[in-house]
């Protein structure tokens, strides 16, 4: 075929398509769209489709509104109610030691016992007084019986009569002062048994059988500290007093004690407030009464507390979803697969548990790890048991 024929040919063929186009465009788009996408015909290089948006998975809790503690959490020490140092009443020699060092003793129980010989021979000799006092004075009352009826008789003079009675009043005062005597070496020698005036945990004994003590001594023969109940002391900021004393009028103000090393809380009860603020340090000491019946709180040991005054509605999340911001504290919470950057307010936190009391209504998704990843608006795989409806 000549090439006359060859354009003329090719030209009805565009006339043809461009006449079917114009009717009918949609019969062409099919066509033409993939090789648009294929071929560019300003640059002559083919197109790249570009990649899919991004989902980053996360870690998800949900924010539940309940009702949480209000606390305060302070540095206390623990305190006995009561420590009484055992001290000698008497210079003597120890002859017994009746317990155990560091055992629980109970009032009334014997602890020492003190050489007495010395006093009961004491006694013995006033009792011997006081028993030829006692005969003294039988004799002088007879002879003032038999004066009397001689004066009757003026068989006798009254100054005879009188000298027996006066014989009588010396022999009972001798008798009265060897009896006064007496009860007072009794006592003497009840403090040779020496018992525990409280129960409590004794300390060790400073002294032994054998060593000589006198009250004049500065070291006290033992020490018992009274540890149920204890008392717990600590400092609380002027500003949180008015609270406190709202709770404790109410009697809704509980402590809880830990001591350094123990996973068990000793409960307890506000029972004084200091009646001064301290003007240095803006404090007020607080003091607690502790059962401590489980022996968790030993005197002298600084314990954290945390004092219970109510108890309230508020939202809480776990403290690692606060991330901290230039503008404050902030979350992500998840809405139909999107992150968006949330502000809250942090009241105070409690064992891994933020309380929020702006931001957050309770119920919303919130991003607990991966938020490294995320800005505003990134497309979310939420996972973990805190997904809505878990």
């Amino acid at each position: 075929m000549s090439a006359r024929k060859w354009s003329v040919t090719l030209a009805a063929l565009v006339a043809v398509g461009a006449a079917a186009y114009a009717v009918q465009p949609s019969l062409f788009e099919g066509i033409t769209a993939p090789l648009a996408r294929l071929w560019n015909s300003e640059t002559g290089t083919a197109e790249k489709k570009g990649p899919p948006p991004r989902v980053i998975p996360v870690e998800v809790v949900t924010a539940i509104l309940r009702d949480v503690p209000v606390r305060l959490e302070a540095l206390g020490t623990v305190t006995p109610i009561a420590s009484v140092a055992i001290k000698a009443r008497l210079e003597s020699v120890i002859t017994q030691v009746h317990f155990r060092d560091g055992a629980m003793v109970n009032a009334g129980e014997l602890l020492f016992t003190l050489d007495s010989r010395q006093l009961e021979a004491e006694i013995k000799r006033v009792e011997a007084v006081i028993a030829g006092a006692v005969a003294q004075q039988e004799q002088a009352e007879r002879d003032v019986e038999r004066y009397t009826e001689l004066v009757k008789k003026n068989a006798t003079t009254q100054v005879t009569l009188n000298n027996a009675q006066t014989q009588v009043n010396m022999a009972s005062a001798v008798a009265g002062s060897n009896r006064a005597t007496l009860e007072n070496l009794r006592v003497q020698l009840s403090w040779t048994t020496i018992r525990a005036p409280i129960s409590g945990r004794i300390s060790a004994a400073n002294v032994k059988v054998g060593n000589f003590v006198r009250p004049a001594d500065t070291t006290p023969l033992a020490t018992i500290n009274q540890i149920k109940p204890v008392y717990v002391t600590f400092g609380l900021p002027q500003r949180q007093l008015p609270d406190l004393r709202k709770a404790l009028a109410a009697e809704t103000a509980t402590v809880e004690a830990i001591a350094p090393g123990e996973t068990r809380a000793s409960q307890g009860q506000v029972t004084m407030i200091e009646n001064t603020v301290d003007p240095a340090t803006g404090m007020v000491l607080v003091r607690a009464t502790m059962e401590n019946d489980d022996e968790l709180l030993w005197p002298g040991t600084l314990v954290n507390t945390q004092v219970v005054l109510r108890q309230e509605k508020a939202v809480v999340i776990p403290s690692p979803a606060v991330q901290a911001g230039q503008g404050g504290p902030y979350v992500f919470i998840v809405e139909n697969g999107v992150a968006r950057v949330r502000s809250v307010t942090v009241e105070r936190t409690m064992n891994m548990q933020s309380v929020i009391t702006k931001g957050l209504t309770g119920g919303e998704t919130v991003v607990l790890d991966g938020q490294l990843q995320l800005v505003d608006g990134s497309r979310v795989a939420p996972r973990g048991k805190g997904k809505p409806g878990a």
